[in-house]
């Protein structure tokens, strides 16, 4: 579990594709430097957020340390167009004294969102990121945005400051800070960052699934029960707040019965 605030600004040292050992399980093998900062309590198995991806340390030295990507890990985030030399943003799980600056986040990446656009605003910067459209094996991330709402990007956390589902886009904004503590701002228009949605909303939309699963059990098709039963759930919900304003007859007439 990480807080979204980004420790050290590393750079990627080595890169090895395809790499069959036991570090790369087939897929490659990153060695990161310039992190003797975060290296001071480092064991093998730990865990590190790379530009918000929760990864393994397989070996470590005094300045860098080498991580394996799965071939999982390279197809949901951008961490497969790194390079010699790419910067990367980096931070420890938390320990639990940790101050919780940020917002819990996973390192469980659910997508790539591309920068559209990058606008100063005073000594802040204003970022707006198209992301996809769901499909079956990557759902759409919609769902899980709202303004002033949590998002990680690239593993840093920030807060949304606009959303736009019917557009597929959403923007941030960094202040002066931020800015020179991430990579965020060195990115140009049409390069990928990874997004990790506020998983609570997660854990509230499945809840609210299971419920209305339960209820649509013995009511036909799924789709048509799974309908019946949220309007049952809104029914009861105004019959309550109207009871309890005493407008009991009121509601037995709205609701038509």
């Amino acid at each position: 579990m990480f807080t979204g605030l980004i420790e050290l600004v590393g750079r990627v040292s080595g890169i090895e594709e395809r790499d069959t050992s036991s570090e790369g399980g087939g897929g490659w093998t990153i060695t990161i430097s310039d992190a003797s900062e975060i290296l001071g309590d480092c064991h093998n198995g730990d865990s590190i957020a790379v530009n918000g991806t929760c990864l393994t340390v397989t070996s470590f030295t005094e300045n860098s340390f080498k991580v394996g990507l799965a071939p999982e890990t390279l197809n949901r985030t951008n961490l497969g167009s790194l390079t010699v030399g790419s910067k990367v943003n980096l931070e420890r799980a938390m320990l639990p004294n940790t101050r919780l600056g940020g917002h819990l986040v996973q390192g469980h990446v659910d997508t790539t969102a591309t920068i559209v656009s990058s606008t100063p605003d005073g000594n802040s910067l204003r970022l707006t990121f198209s992301f996809p459209s769901g499909t079956s094996e990557i759902p759409s991330i919609a769902p899980y945005l709202i303004p002033k709402g949590y998002i990680t990007l690239d593993g840093a956390s920030l807060t949304l400051t606009a959303v736009s589902p019917p557009e597929r886009t959403f923007s941030v904004m960094l202040v002066s800070y931020t800015q020179g503590k991430i990579t965020l701002p060195s990115k140009n228009v049409g390069d990928k960052v990874n997004v990790e949605v506020d998983m609570v909303g997660k854990y509230v939309e499945r809840s609210v699934e299971a419920l209305f699963a339960d209820e649509a059990a013995d009511d036909g098709e799924e789709g048509e029960g799974k309908v019946r039963a949220l309007e049952g759930f809104v029914e009861r919900a105004v019959e309550r707040v109207l009871e309890r304003k005493g407008l009991t007859g009121k509601a037995a007439y709205v609701l038509g019965r």
